[in-house]
């Protein structure tokens, strides 16, 4: 895979730290077991045909399988959209014939890419033998490809009732005489084949066909996924039919429920178990030698700047702290964004060189979205990587093992399970309605919550994915971001579903989550600043003061600078600049007289030069902010006082100014308690200034930005703001629950 060396077929078979001590279906030996053959046809090494290999491996017959084809030129005509399939046929007979007049020996042919063996050779041979037949087809509840010749089948008093051919067993005598009845095309269909010899009832008898009507051995899921569920026996993962009652041995995702397949493929055949986890996740991983970093194979990681983003900062901070030898990668960022430009440039200037080579597209190059996805894929290409890392803004890899990982796990496409946090949105779909759109799996929320951990096969990924750049560098399996009206996303997942690529979803770890853009509005001045409720996660690292958990240490006494006044590191120091930004470049200053038509009533008894927050639309913020991180600290020093939400009708940043308003007059809040932040530094920022509680005859006068007083509002924090006689100082306030 990824800058290894050649990956023979027997490296796919290797099963490794799995002892199976138990099959929940019966293994005993069978008659006539050693005289098993299994066939199957494939022209690729794609991931459903390893993903059979490895099914029979687990169940201990890849010894005994021959595989048709491989390697050589498909010729079978395009069976994903039309009839075809008669090359098969032609292969079969060709290595049947040695075994032609064997009349004991029991042949198993199976399709390959949509295939899942679900038990072992004994326990298909035995429930062959209780059969009676000399062959047995698998049954499938439709006729195809000529639905003219249902009529013409025997009726079926229960199960289902027309013949499929991607799975049958039989004797090889009898097979054999059955292939030789009739010349085929290659092109020509071998399902049709197949059901012509079925419904000619001497030939029926002669050879004992029969069809195996409720799923004993062959399980056909187009038509059928509602009959079947996945169960657990101890920790095995088994299918059940449950309008047969049966345990089919052998799954077959046939027509449109190959991604039912492949949802229930993450746990049949051993793949995952809820002791052990996802014991598919080992086969075929690598581990990266971190003291070779020559070793590492060579990454172009493209960075996609679609829309405006919020918080573009710690995106690139996360991208560039991926401990992965920045001389095994090369980096392109294509930014559609001109407001984001100086982010940008600031990231290519400081640290740009440190890669392998940054390119980068800017607004003014007017390249689309897909033509800029097509461009970076030239440009791995171009740069002979190993693989693809694409990045779109909005994913944060928190995890800076994120890139390593994945390379180690080998696989065509896989991505990092990305969650937005707090809620079930995640850069993965774990099922598709029939019209290409999200469906929820009925195994995603417990992936999401991580409470089953794995690699999972999945129908869609985005915001963040490598692809190994042989996908890329083949014109068969390159992927597409473009097909009609389709975004890009849905349009790269359709194209890869129809190509037969596999896509991996990996929450073994966590890796990181995703910021929403869908309320970031750049209109707005530090519109990051907006984002508390929708991006709380990444505004509360941004914002939040480091100490502030420091508060609720039962170690750490509050701070009383005077009698039941507290003082609380609550917001940084980035915090307060930007919020004094907000106001200042708003700009309408009250004028700090009585009348205040802002105000119900128009009247401000006490009033102050002062920017409400619903004039800078931040008072649903504020009041999260509030409930969020003011209340915690209420609760705490005050106990038994309990209100959530808080209630303020009072949000406002002061400023006093010796030539403006120095001061504030002696006066109680109208609050239940208040709280007052200081946004700017005293001694530094501003001289003089400060609160004086009157009855205690104390001062804060050393007030720190982004430390919060509070206080109680009535009757004994009697206060006064204190003169400022140099420079400006700004205050936040709230009175709260009035």
């Amino acid at each position: 895979m990824f800058g290894g060396k050649g990956t023979t077929i027997g490296c796919w078979l290797v099963w490794c730290c799995i002892f199976l001590t138990y099959h929940v279906v019966s293994e005993a030996p069978a008659a006539g077991v050693n005289d098993v053959l299994v066939f199957t046809v494939a022209s690729n090494e794609t991931d459903g045909f390893r993903r059979y290999l490895r099914s029979a491996e687990v169940y201990g017959f890849s010894d005994k399988l021959n595989i048709l084809g491989l390697g050589e030129t498909w010729k079978g005509g395009n069976v994903v959209k039309y009839s075809g399939g008669g090359y098969k046929i032609n292969l079969f007979k060709k290595a049947l014939k040695d075994y032609q007049n064997d009349e004991k020996k029991i042949v198993l042919f199976t399709d390959s890419y949509d295939v899942i063996f679900l038990g072992g050779l004994p326990a298909i041979v035995e429930r062959f033998l209780d059969t009676g037949a000399r062959v047995l087809f698998s049954a499938e509840g439709y006729c195809w490809p000529d639905k003219s010749l249902a009529a013409d089948y025997p009726p079926v008093s229960r199960g289902k009732r027309y013949l499929n051919s991607g799975g049958f067993i039989g004797y090889a005598s009898d097979l054999y005489k059955i292939l030789d009845t009739a010349p085929i095309k290659d092109e020509d269909d071998d399902q049709l084949f197949y059901t012509t010899v079925y419904l000619q009832d001497e030939l029926r008898l002669r050879h004992k066909i029969k069809l195996d009507h409720k799923s004993e051995i062959f399980q056909n899921l187009h038509g059928a996924v509602a009959d079947v569920e996945l169960r657990f026996k101890g920790e095995e993962a088994y299918l059940q039919n449950i309008v047969y009652n049966t345990v089919p041995l052998v799954l077959h995702g046939n027509g449109f429920s190959k991604l039912v397949l492949n949802s229930l493929g993450n746990y049949l055949a051993h793949a995952w178990t809820a002791n052990e986890g996802c014991l598919e996740c080992w086969n075929r991983t690598i581990e990266l030698d971190k003291t070779k970093p020559a070793t590492h194979p060579v990454i172009l990681i493209a960075v996609f700047i679609e829309r405006p983003t919020p918080f573009l900062e710690e995106f690139f901070r996360a991208i560039y702290r991926q401990s992965y030898p920045k001389s095994r990668l090369h980096l392109f960022v294509y930014n559609n964004v001109p407001y984001h430009e100086d982010v940008v440039d600031d990231f290519f200037e400081k640290i740009g060189q440190e890669y392998l080579s940054a390119k980068r597209i800017l607004p003014s190059d007017g390249v689309s979205e897909v033509d800029a996805r097509k461009l970076a894929m030239d440009h791995c290409l171009l740069k002979e990587c190993s693989g693809y890392m694409s990045v779109d803004a909005v994913a944060h890899l928190d995890n800076e093992h994120t890139l390593k990982l994945l390379v180690e796990q080998q696989r065509g496409i896989v991505a990092p399970l990305l969650i937005r946090p707090y809620k079930a949105w995640s850069n993965f779909w774990g099922a598709i309605t029939d019209d290409g759109f999200y469906a929820r799996s009925f195994d995603y929320m417990e992936i999401i919550k991580n409470e089953r951990r794995g690699l999972w096969n999945v129908p869609f990924v985005s915001n963040c994915y490598l692809i190994n750049a042989t996908i890329i560098a083949n014109k068969a399996t390159r992927p597409s971001y473009e097909d009609g009206d389709l975004d890009t996303e849905m349009a790269f997942a359709q194209g890869n579903r129809q190509r037969g690529l596999f896509m991996y979803v990996s929450n073994r770890l966590e890796f990181g989550h995703l910021v929403d853009p869908d309320t970031y509005d750049i209109r707005l001045t530090y519109p990051d600043m907006y984002q508390i409720m929708d991006n709380k996660l990444d505004w509360e690292k941004r914002y939040i003061h480091p100490n502030y958990s420091e508060n609720f240490n039962p170690d750490n006494k509050p701070i009383q600078p005077c009698p039941d006044v507290y003082w609380f590191p609550i917001v940084n120091v980035r915090f307060t600049k930007e919020l004094v930004g907000i106001v200042e470049t708003f700009g309408q200053w009250s004028d700090g007289t009585n009348h205040d038509p802002r105000l119900s009533g128009g009247y401000e008894n006490v009033p102050t030069r002062d920017i409400h927050m619903n004039q800078v639309q931040y008072e649903e913020q504020w009041l999260y902010f509030l409930k969020e991180y003011v209340r915690p600290l209420q609760e705490l020093v005050f106990t038994g006082y309990y209100h959530d939400p808080p209630r303020s009708l009072m949000n406002f940043v002061v400023r006093y100014r010796p030539d403006e308003q120095p001061s504030l007059r002696p006066h109680h809040d109208s609050s239940t308690y208040t709280i007052n932040i200081a946004l700017n530094q005293a001694g530094v920022d501003y001289e003089g200034g400060g609160c004086r509680f009157i009855r205690y005859n104390c001062s804060v006068t050393d007030t720190k930005p982004g430390w919060m007083l509070l206080h109680p509002g009535r009757l004994t924090h009697y206060h006064e703001g204190l003169r400022v006689i140099a420079g400006t100082r700004y205050i936040m306030i709230s009175f709260v629950d009035p």
